[in-house]
């Protein structure tokens, strides 16, 4: 049998039944050593030094400094520590600050223990584990990223020539229904391009209708 070096992990969170539970099923689990724990942030910073663990396992809601300000700290000032968030809320603003603190990976305190072991060993390894629940917070958040809206003031007219373009109307049809020159014409197409910053036609009113400028 191979000798293998223990992942040394830490746990910090404000419930002893918790940290109990924890330090009970690590305890059977021959790669990962529990090397101590902690029942406050400030506690868990104290401990960085003395303990030197891989992993922090941190709970974010706790009395006193929480667990965003301290991954934020242990991370600046242990960046070889990987912190994972282990904790009983998902709510999109804890999710991002925690992440941002430099957390490795997010997840649920319902965690199935095999699932616990194995995202510390993928945090050892540097990579990534997050709930689904996480997961599908950051999926829809990107979703949600759009381009803020554009504000390109067109001028009567030019709502006008945008409405005939989305019908497919040449510059010279349009000319001809507005009683307009094509010159004109061209250059208010050539406007409304710019103000919607889109490179054609095509693009311009497809901009349009997901910027409602364009009446039903």
């Amino acid at each position: 049998m191979r000798d293998v070096t223990p992942i040394r992990v830490m746990v910090v969170d404000d419930h002893a039944v918790v940290r109990g539970g924890i330090n009970f099923f690590f305890s059977t689990i021959d790669d990962i050593n529990l090397v101590g724990e902690a029942n406050s942030g400030e506690t868990a910073i104290d401990l960085c030094d003395e303990l030197q663990p891989d992993i922090i396992l941190m709970d974010m809601v706790m009395p006193g400094m929480g667990g965003i300000a301290a991954t934020r700290i242990i991370s600046s000032r242990y960046p070889h520590i990987r912190i994972i968030a282990l904790t009983s809320f998902v709510e999109n603003d804890l999710v991002q600050k925690a992440l941002q603190a430099g957390a490795i990976s997010y997840l649920m305190k319902d965690i199935p223990p095999q699932e616990l072991t194995a995202a510390i060993r993928s945090a050892y390894a540097g990579r990534t584990t997050l709930a689904p629940e996480v997961a599908e917070i950051l999926v829809q958040q990107t979703f949600q990223k759009k381009a803020p809206p554009i504000d390109p003031c067109l001028t009567e007219r030019e709502t006008d020539v945008l409405s005939l373009m989305s019908e497919g109307l040449s510059n010279k049809q349009i000319a001809s229904h507005m009683h307009l020159s094509p010159n004109t014409i061209r250059s208010h197409v050539s406007s409304i391009l710019g103000k919607l910053e889109a490179t054609n036609r095509t693009e311009a009113v497809r901009v349009a209708m997901q910027q409602n400028l364009l009446p039903l």
